[in-house]
């Protein structure tokens, strides 16, 4: 009874703890949050001065003691105090419309597949600092999957392909377990340093990260396009050291980011080499789902469909699948117990 009272005060989240952006779903109210996974600092006093959009907004525009970071590199803690306030200020700000003087909330997060113990307990370790009561890991393609109603608990053969900033995780998931998987660190940040290195190789010109990312946005694409699309892309001449602008096409950005892409096919091709047939069977009827960011590539399921021989479809609203998934588990969190990921604590020795 006290148990159900509580929960109605609940304001239990789900996240989706991503290498560029960080999503929140509460308990009974949606994604409430969606914000870049960004840091600035003021390296003289070592205070945050801004999280997620606002922070991004500084990327590249700071003096020389401020700094700009992301603390997370390929879907893992590289920063753990400033993971810590960065989960934080999230949680603050997606509850402080809601009930939080009850009790501190049960959270429910995404990992990237094949992370080690060490890397799932920082995990914990930083949102329970930062706040939450309780802590539930769940990985990212299964997330994913249940994020877009696959059946992942019937003896069914589910495949997804998650493509985010930092990692790119391929998994093919039957009976409420990953059945084969792949977590790759290629995905949208390895291509727009692909783009940044082939506008230095290219034209002598010296582009940042957000640069790279606009360009790849306005115009990556990873099969041939009926129209072609040019933009301009700004950086410093490496020679002058001057503003310069050059026009690129979408083949030229195809090409620059070609290697990442390759990368990622052949992996999927891997992962459905190494799934049992009968699996295979059920992904050649059901088909390969793509979600995250990157599945926004222009002709990657194109691709992926020419390279596999099978179907592929890309998710309705994919940025958004993995924290839907971990929505539906903190809604139903009994029932979809079975696909959390356990955490091995180190016992110590006597």
């Amino acid at each position: 009874m006290f148990k159900d009272f509580f929960k109605i005060f609940s304001r239990d989240i789900g996240i989706d703890l991503g290498t560029a952006n960080t999503l929140v779903y509460v308990r009974g109210k949606g994604i409430v949050l969606n914000e870049p996974s960004v840091v600035a600092i003021n390296k003289k006093t070592n205070q945050v001065l801004a999280v997620g959009s606002e922070a991004k907004t500084m990327v590249g525009r700071t003096p020389g003691y401020i700094t700009a970071i992301r603390p997370l590199k390929d879907g893992v803690i590289s920063d753990f105090e400033v993971t810590e306030q960065m989960i934080k200020y999230f949680i603050d700000k997606a509850s402080e419309k809601f009930f939080s003087f009850i009790s501190r909330p049960t959270v429910v997060i995404g990992i990237p597949c094949g992370v080690t113990q060490v890397e799932k307990k920082a995990v914990r370790d930083a949102v329970l600092s930062a706040g939450a009561k309780e802590v539930f890991l769940v990985e990212e393609p299964m997330a994913s999957a249940i994020g877009v109603k696959l059946p992942v608990q019937e003896a069914i053969g589910n495949m997804v392909v998650d493509m985010g900033g930092g990692t790119t995780e391929i998994a093919v998931i039957s009976l409420g377990g990953i059945v084969t998987s792949r977590s790759l660190r290629v995905a949208g940040d390895e291509m727009n340093e692909d783009i940044i290195q082939y506008a230095r190789d290219e034209f002598n010109l010296l582009v940042g990260e957000k640069t790279a990312e606009e360009i790849k946005i306005l115009s990556g694409s990873a099969w041939p396009l009926e129209e072609t699309i040019e933009v301009p892309i700004r950086g410093r001449d490496l020679v002058t050291g001057l503003p310069k602008e050059v026009i690129v096409s979408d083949e030229q950005i195809r090409k620059a980011i070609h290697r990442s892409v390759r990368t990622i096919v052949s992996n999927i091709k891997s992962a459905i080499e190494e799934t049992p047939p009968e699996l295979v069977a059920d992904i050649m009827s059901q088909g390969i789902i793509l979600v995250g960011g990157g599945s926004l590539l222009r002709g990657i399921d194109k691709l992926v469909s020419q390279e596999t021989q099978m179907p592929v479809r890309i998710a309705d609203d994919p940025l958004s699948a993995v924290v839907r998934g971990t929505g539906v588990i903190i809604e139903n969190i009994d029932a979809l117990r079975e696909v959390l990921v356990s955490i091995e604590d180190e016992k110590v020795p006597t």
